[in-house]
């Protein structure tokens, strides 16, 4: 399945042009000697981080960027004029990788920020650039050179202060209609979010952070099982995990069994660990929803219990994002954790710098 948080295009910049064979030829002026002028660059191309844009969509129908060639020089000294550069925008969060080398050439993280991906070459020497006194009149110019041409892949990481997981179903999606403004589908089957969801959460004026909620993970997701695998990237920029799961699992039909809230807990720390250990060392919350399925203390013991069996020992909450009970106060508290993340990365740089 093509996704369009992942595109694969092809640059090529613009060659330099050649330098030129031109001789002085004037009325009155008896060898006028060579006056070649040389070529002009090739114009490079360039990525530029765009904030306005979310996804790689539009790399689907157009793959093949070329830059401008350099002009070939021309007599009376006349230097080519240079082509122009080529500018791509792309999202906030793109990694660039040379798909030949397989070497990450940059990450774009921030709006504006751009990233050289071919150089234009150099436009060749114009005959004038020969001359000597055994040379007096020399017929030789240099061709401006190739311009470099890369083929590259480019994968969309979110930039997100918080991400969400969980199996299929677990009620992420509801999580963030809860807590934002953002509307990601909402369903009574599995696997309704097909591609990731941001939801910006406002917790007081000038205070806010960004959510992101990816397709449900299921085990054998780092083999490539289910949708989750494939945006598992996107947890990769996060502070914080909110870890979401069903209190109160539906039973299911024949042939099919069930996991527990515990097994499936277990199911995705070995998905993670498989595809980054990274993501399993990340701080991580766990969010017990649907807690409006039981009674209120039938609901309470169930999660004490589930936390008991799994030797939890990071903060845990028990919640109903379908009702929005109990998730503003995690809101909250994960404003009050990143303030204290950044201020302390701010120390830390100031400390760097003194």
């Amino acid at each position: 399945m093509k996704l369009v948080d992942e595109a694969e295009i092809e640059v090529i910049a613009g060659n330099g042009g050649n330098g030129c064979v031109g001789f002085r030829r004037e009325k009155f002026i008896p060898l006028g000697g060579p006056d070649g002028g040389d070529g002009g660059d090739g114009g490079s191309v360039w990525l530029v981080a765009d904030e306005n844009l979310n996804t790689l969509v539009d790399f689907r129908h157009e793959r093949r960027f070329r830059a401008q060639r350099g002009q070939n020089g021309m007599g009376r000294q006349m230097y080519g004029k240079g082509g122009e550069d080529l500018f791509i925008t792309v999202p906030v969060g793109t990694v660039v990788t040379n798909v030949e080398t397989d070497e990450v050439i940059g990450d774009l993280t921030a709006h504006g920020q751009r990233l050289l991906v071919a150089r234009g070459g150099k436009g060749g020497l114009g005959n004038m650039h020969f001359k000597s006194s055994t040379n007096r009149a020399p017929r030789q110019a240099t061709p401006g050179e190739p311009g470099e041409q890369r083929t590259l892949k480019l994968e969309l990481k979110l930039l997100a202060d918080v991400g969400l997981l969980g199996f299929p179903n677990a009620g992420k999606s509801t999580f963030v209609r809860a807590v934002s403004a953002a509307t990601p589908k909402v369903a009574d089957y599995p696997f309704t979010t097909l591609y990731p969801n941001l939801g910006v959460v406002s917790v007081e004026p000038h205070r806010s952070f960004v959510i992101a909620d990816i397709p449900g993970l299921i085990e054998g997701a780092a083999d490539g099982a289910g949708l989750g695998a494939q945006f598992l990237r996107h947890l990769q920029r996060t502070r914080l995990l909110l870890h979401l799961v069903d209190i109160a699992p539906m039973d299911g039909y024949e042939g099919v069994e069930v996991m527990s809230p515990v097994d499936q807990v277990r199911a995705i720390e070995r998905e993670l660990e498989r595809h980054d250990p990274g993501l399993l060392a990340k701080p991580r919350w766990l969010v017990l929803n649907k807690a409006d399925l039981m009674f209120e203390d039938e609901a309470r013991e169930r999660a004490q219990a589930i936390v008991a069996e799994l030797g939890w020992t990071q903060p845990w909450f028990l919640v109903s994002a379908l009702g929005r009970e109990g998730t503003w106060p995690i809101m909250q508290q994960v404003m009050g954790f990143l303030d204290r993340q950044r201020h302390a990365e701010a120390e830390a740089d100031e400390d760097a710098s003194a």
